[in-house]
């Protein structure tokens, strides 16, 4: 089955300073050598820090900002070599939701307006049906269509949020970019943003790009998830292998910061030392090298390549297969006892040119949500 979009050697670097000439004297390399596909269908889950490349990767994705490097490929056509007409045309086929919907919505047009605009710029439906497609799109979103007379701020945060997803379903795309859709809103409103957007996908078969820091939030609606870190894909695979058995230990770290739902329970918690390296300035070898704990002076002068086992699990790690298991480092839930952090130090002082100090492991008790 081909790929609805196919992604190569992204590449995204931006000018950070200038000597006096206008030359560039440093750049910020927001996104180094990025790769993926994804089928129609299906969500693919782009997770990671802040700042390491996740929304910049989704408007390059879109050529809301232009790459400077690789391919993209929807449904067998390149994108970066349509022109000013083709991409008008393509926009009907991929649309972005934005993280804070009161910022993406015009506060000066009701919504009636806001969900109209596209079907004129597109000329989809003609200007007597027009009202009865607002209505349409506002029903399928679980929201009441007399609500088109109102404004953007007469609506909670919920329902603005809904709205742009009206917006984005108005040209009938084929992808949805989901850049961080519930980040902004309340905890008890989440689940239903989800639950819609898991619910739209199943009736009209879409392809959800879907942007989070929130690994508890992208394991209730990805199918794959690309872990990111400083502008490089470090991990791939789909959703329940990467839960169940993380390879890489930045997605080690990562998954064991998601709180239990459990108010008494503990978890083990892999908490990095050292500073975060800086994306104007990555350090040689694999850009984790700096915190990770299991790093060899191998990791400090070669960078690992993204390699896949049988399964289709991808890791950038050299030591991916020496690692100890991530249930042993990571447990579902329970007691913590002092093996853990005598596990992982034992582990590195064995090995060639270990770092003794790059990880801490303690016990948590996280906040109830």
């Amino acid at each position: 089955m081909m790929a609805l979009l196919e992604v190569e050697g992204l590449v995204k670097h931006f000018v950070a300073e200038r000597s006096l000439l206008g030359r560039a004297r440093s750049h910020v390399k927001a996104v180094d050598g990025v790769s993926f596909s994804l089928e129609a269908g299906k969500t693919l889950a782009l997770v990671g820090e802040s700042g390491c490349g996740k929304s910049t990767v989704s408007r390059l994705v879109l050529r809301l900002i232009e790459p400077d490097a690789g391919s993209v490929r929807f449904d067998g056509r390149d994108l970066l070599s349509l022109d000013a007409d083709a991409l008008r045309k393509f926009r009907r086929e991929a649309q972005i939701i934005f993280q804070d919907p009161y910022a993406s919505l015009n506060p000066r047009m009701t919504v009636g307006q806001i969900l109209t605009e596209p079907l004129a710029l597109h000329d989809l439906v003609p200007t007597a049906q027009r009202r009865e497609r607002v209505a349409e799109l506002l029903r399928l979103v679980g929201l009441e269509p007399p609500l088109a007379r109102r404004y953007p701020h007469e609506f909670s945060g919920g329902q603005r949020q809904r709205i742009a997803i009206a917006r984005a379903l108005a040209v009938e795309p084929k992808l949805i970019i989901c850049d961080e859709p519930v980040s902004a809103l309340d905890v008890s409103i989440r689940s239903q943003i989800l639950n819609l957007l898991r619910e739209l996908q199943d009736r009209l078969g879409l392809a959800y790009i879907f942007v989070s820091h929130d690994l508890a939030v992208v394991k209730h609606i990805a199918d794959r998830v690309a872990v990111m870190n400083l502008g490089c894909i470090v991990e791939e695979a789909d959703a329940d292998e990467l839960f169940a058995r993380p390879g890489h230990p930045y997605s080690r770290a990562l998954l064991s910061a998601i709180p239990l739902p459990q108010p008494h329970a503990k978890r083990a918690k892999v908490v990095l030392q050292g500073e975060i390296p800086s994306a104007l300035n990555p350090p040689a070898g694999c850009r984790f090298h700096t915190r990770c704990p299991f790093v060899i002076d191998r990791c400090r002068t070669e960078a690992p390549a993204l390699t896949a086992d049988r399964a289709g699990h991808a890791t950038a790690c050299h030591r991916v297969n020496e690692l100890p298991p991530a249930d042993t480092i990571l447990p579902a839930a329970g007691g913590f006892t002092p093996a853990l952090a005598k596990l992982v130090a034992a582990f590195s002082r064995k090995t060639e040119g270990a770092s003794p100090a790059g990880v801490g492991i303690q016990s948590t008790r996280p906040t109830p949500t």
